[in-house]
């Protein structure tokens, strides 16, 4: 599996050698790659249909962290695999006609393999820090094919926002993986099933599913993080198609779903996705019937259709998680279809504006049939797979006992308002723009190629073959995703027809009321405009708000602390080892002095001490820079004497020649440094008194506690003993610079170099200005 995941990202990066222009009438071949993967992962079906079942393939990474590359198939993750690469081969397909003159369609198509390549390996993954990988790689690769259109500046603004929002939920979805692990000890999700318990059970559980829905609901836009996915729709068509359908905006429900055997309580997580999914589903079915972008009316119908995923998940009942299951693939099937008669509309006519499109089945028969396909299952009509799934979506609404019977039937009303509203969409969409008067405008348009009309096809024949057999998707797929949610068999099966019952009046009259709304609300430009005031009080505003604010933070402490300055710099290094070692110090460490040990104070020691307090001295005051250099060698060689005084004259000839040579480059550099200036005023060496006086005392109060407690001395036993034996040196400090510290010495020296090659460059760069001058 590893190999498999690998191969599609070379084969991304592979895709840019194509030449765009010469090469076009090979992209259609590329769909190829997904079918294969689609037809390979269909021959898992049977090995995983009972449910219970799942298939590891485990590849190991970095075992002393308990990271790994394992995989994991069962009924979930392969429901998610087949669509990825199943509706991915369709989008394929289509994008071979839809871009087939755009000038970087080779990028395109890079970008969208490896976006494939993240989504296989997300919903893949066994691993959580894996799983974490290829999840961001989702939002990066969706940031290119969200801003594909470069030269767009609302495209451009519509990609960063894709990938703030979602990038924000991954720095709590990585928070409440690292939490899961100190909690559990694993990475493993296989094993984490087994320690729900403990998860739940511990403290910090509220704070971590807090973390984890926070990622899980930016990146499947729910309530209010949405606002990012209307947006989006500046992306090509293909890709809003294949974001919405089956991929992007569904890795949030794969997630939840995916740790519901895991984190779910049975109430505050119920409670969270019921009220969230909730409140979603009906704000993007509301704000869905009143757009007349059909793009817009599908992002926010597809807004409505993640919140009663996420809503179903919160339910979490076996007929609601096998709601959700049904769901998932209903949505994909007229999701993408309706997405891809929307490009072919597009394409033809050069507009979206349902209110000038009209009667276009005389000129797209083909794709006028498609889309009323589409559209009934989106009404949830008989006979398509959307009216099983309503059916059961109504069902599970009844099934779950934590409510009373009032609650139920508030509960079951606010579903049905949602899919009238739903319903309405779906039509806006699928018929609004076919039937009716032809504008004359209209006439001269030419028939779609055969790649753009093909896979909507495809998926109206996949919608009307599971409304009819039923059995086929659910023996296939849907009772095997439930199943691995659930941990336990599933007693259900889909049905043709469930009987004459309230649900199946809910179905009736969420079809009747949904095509009244179709007839009463008529797409404005005017309404638009009045909802489009409600944004400056909507979540949009209010994120932007706090993004200006902490913009304006981080420019002014990147003013503060990265203001240029060496002196800055240093000033800030050293007043935090003041107030963390300082703090160490006074609060954990018992002061003492022993004043015992100390060797009486000499003459020519007290003349060394005054010697390098002169030369301090002399460098704060002067204003010549050879005079600073010179003092600062005098402090160096003060220290020299230091060394020979005590008996250290190994020592005291290193630091000579260090002082020595590092006087002489300073001086040499002078020549090519700028004229000495004052850029210290009386506070700043007020200041600088203050920090050097407290850093002083620092050191001072250190090297007295170390006079006091008994030193380690097994290091320096060991380099006595050894470093004639290993080395054959008799000077153990050369010894541990030459051999034991070779390599890191010999870093250190090219890190210099490197240091003095970047200081020689500054010095030679000039300006233009400069080089004008000259």
């Amino acid at each position: 599996m590893l190999l498999l995941i690998i191969s599609v990202f070379i084969v991304g990066f592979a895709i840019l050698l194509l030449r765009p222009a010469k090469d076009s009438k090979y992209f259609k071949f590329l769909s190829i790659l997904p079918f294969s993967l689609f037809l390979y992962f269909l021959y898992f079906i049977p090995e995983i249909q009972s449910g219970q079942n799942s298939l590891i393939f485990e590849n190991q990474w970095i075992p002393s962290l308990g990271i790994s590359l394992d995989f994991k198939i069962d009924g979930l993750s392969l429901l998610f695999s087949l669509l990825i690469t199943g509706i991915g081969a369709l989008i394929y397909l289509y994008a071979s006609s839809y871009l087939n003159k755009d000038p970087y369609i080779n990028r395109f198509y890079c970008y969208l393999t490896i976006f494939m390549g993240a989504m296989l390996g997300l919903v893949l993954s066994d691993n959580l820090i894996s799983l974490f990988m290829f999840w961001e790689l989702t939002s990066i690769s969706s940031f290119f094919l969200i801003g594909f259109n470069t030269t767009n500046e609302e495209s451009r603004k519509s990609a960063l926002w894709a990938l703030s929002i979602t990038g924000l939920g991954g720095f709590f979805l990585l928070a409440s993986f690292v939490m899961m692990n100190s909690i559990t000890g694993t990475f493993s999700i296989q094993e984490l099933l087994s320690q729900s318990e403990v998860l739940q059970s511990n403290y910090q559980y509220y704070v971590l599913i807090a973390f984890f829905l926070l990622g899980a609901f930016t990146k499947s836009a729910q309530f209010p993080f949405h606002f990012w996915l209307p947006g989006a729709m500046k992306a090509p068509t293909p890709v809003s198609a294949y974001l919405h359908s089956a991929t992007m905006v569904k890795a949030g429900i794969y997630l939840i779903a995916r740790f519901t055997p895991i984190l779910s309580d049975g109430e505050v997580w119920n409670f969270v996705l019921m009220s969230v999914g909730g409140t979603t589903m009906l704000v993007g079915a509301f704000l869905s019937v009143f757009r007349v972008d059909m793009k817009s009316v599908l992002a926010y119908s597809t807004i409505s259709a993640l919140g009663i995923l996420v809503f179903l998940l919160g339910i979490g009942s076996e007929t609601a998680l096998l709601a959700a299951a049904t769901f998932i693939l209903v949505h994909a099937l007229y999701k993408a279809s309706l997405f891809m008669v929307t490009g072919i509309v597009d394409h033809e006519t050069h507009t979206r504006d349902l209110t000038v499109l009209s009667g276009l089945k005389k000129k797209l028969p083909i794709v006028a049939v498609c889309a009323v396909i589409a559209a009934l299952s989106s009404a949830g009509v008989p006979l398509t797979f959307g009216f099983i799934s309503k059916e059961i979506i109504y069902g599970s609404t009844f099934d779950f006992d934590y409510w009373t019977y009032n609650s139920v039937w508030i509960l079951t009303a606010l579903v049905l308002v949602t899919n009238v509203f739903l319903t309405s969409a779906g039509l806006l969409v699928g018929i609004r723009p076919f039937f009716g008067k032809l504008p004359e405008k209209f006439e001269n348009i030419h028939k779609p190629d055969y790649k753009l009309w093909l896979p909507i096809v495809i998926l109206s024949v996949f919608t009307l073959l599971f409304g009819i057999c039923p059995f086929l998707a659910d023996q296939g797929i849907i009772s095997s995703v439930t199943t691995s949610i659930l941990r336990s068999s599933v007693t259900q099966e889909l049905h043709l027809w469930h009987g004459w019952n309230t649900i199946l009046l809910l179905s009736g009259a969420t079809i009747v009321l949904g095509t009244m709304l179709y007839f009463v609300i008529k797409p404005s430009h005017r309404t638009i405009e009045r909802f489009d005031k409600l944004n400056e009080i909507g979540p949009k505003r209010i994120i932007t708000i706090m993004a200006n604010n902490i913009k304006i933070f981080a420019f002014k402490y990147t003013r503060f602390f990265h203001n240029g300055y060496l002196r800055s710099y240093i000033l800030f290094i050293i007043v935090f080892i003041i107030g963390i070692v300082g703090y160490k110090l006074f609060s954990d460490v018992t002061l003492k002095i022993n004043t015992n040990d100390l060797s009486p104070f000499r003459i020519y020691e007290f003349v060394i001490f005054v010697l390098i307090i002169s030369a301090i001295t002399v460098i704060t005051l002067t204003q010549s820079r050879l005079t600073a250099i010179v003092s600062l060698g005098v402090v160096g060689l003060s220290i020299c004497l230091i060394f020979v005084v005590y008996g250290a004259p190994d020592l005291a000839m290193t630091q000579f020649a260090i002082d020595t040579l590092t006087v002489v480059l300073f001086v040499l550099v002078l020549f090519k440094l700028p004229a000495f200036l004052k850029f210290s005023n009386t506070k700043n060496k007020i200041r600088d008194v203050i920090v050097s006086t407290a850093f002083g005392i620092l050191i001072a109060m250190i090297t007295l506690q170390a006079l006091v407690y008994p030193s380690n001395k097994e290091v320096s036993k060991f380099y006595a003993e050894n470093a004639y034996i290993l080395a054959k040196g008799k000077n153990v400090v050369n010894v541990i610079l030459v051999d034991y510290r070779g390599v890191d010495t010999m870093i250190e020296t090219i890190v210099l170099s490197i240091a003095a090659v970047g200081v020689l460059s500054i010095l030679k760069y000039k300006t233009e200005d400069e080089e004008r001058r000259e």
